[in-house]
């Protein structure tokens, strides 16, 4: 059974985050991330397409655990399992879309930004957190202040990681992976540079092994 401790493993070290305006394109897109050695990633549903678009990449890309994202209302719990979401996120957290991810047994990651947020979540069971927005140094410190009062917590920074401060991230051991827009921009979706999203995929996977190498 997945939980969402599974996934955020399988994700490491980047969840891609995707906004996919162009049904067609989803699957080219789906399979570049999954060559690059990336095992996750999240469609928000921010565009039309979304929900469709999921669907069509949870058909045709079997190895990849696909999950909707910028859930903020109850019935997109149920939209995105009808798609074939196999987890949930969230910009924030709230009891009522909690209650709606019990509800339809979907793995969730709730977003949280605040001390007092973890502890809302914590309260209703929840041990994974979205951090949202990540910005920059100010969250690494945070996230690191973080590990002394929530002890087996961990979190996926999103909104705000690139290329350049993710190792401060993956370096934190309360960080279980990163999210981020980065490794697919949107100039290069809508080029289908494929090629060019693989390798950004495969640097990031490098970085995290040779961070790992030197613990």
């Amino acid at each position: 059974m997945l939980t969402m401790e599974k996934i955020l493993r399988r994700a490491y070290p980047v969840l891609p985050v995707l906004v996919i305006d162009d049904v067609e394109r989803a699957v080219g897109l789906a399979q570049a991330l999954c060559a690059g050695g990336l095992n996750v990633i999240e469609v928000t549903l921010r565009t039309p397409q979304a929900l469709e678009a999921l669907q069509v990449i949870r058909q045709e890309v079997p190895d990849l655990i696909v999950g909707a994202g910028t859930i903020i209302r109850e019935e997109q719990f149920t939209q995105a399992v009808e798609a074939g979401a196999q987890f949930a996120v969230s910009p924030g957290f709230t009891e009522r879309l909690a209650q709606a991810a019990t509800e339809m047994q979907l793995p969730y990651l709730p977003g949280v930004m605040t001390p007092p947020a973890v502890l809302a979540a914590v309260e209703h069971g929840y041990r994974s957190f979205k951090l949202f927005p990540a910005n920059g140094e100010a969250s690494v410190r945070m996230l690191n202040s973080f590990k002394g009062p929530f002890t087996g917590i961990s979190f996926c920074p999103t909104g705000g990681v690139t290329r350049d401060n993710l190792l401060s991230y993956l370096s934190l051991p309360n960080v279980a992976c990163c999210g981020g827009t980065w490794i697919a921009p949107a100039s290069l979706v809508q080029a289908q540079a494929w090629d060019q999203i693989t390798q950004l995929a495969r640097e990031a996977c490098a970085m995290a092994r040779h961070l790992e190498s030197l613990t």
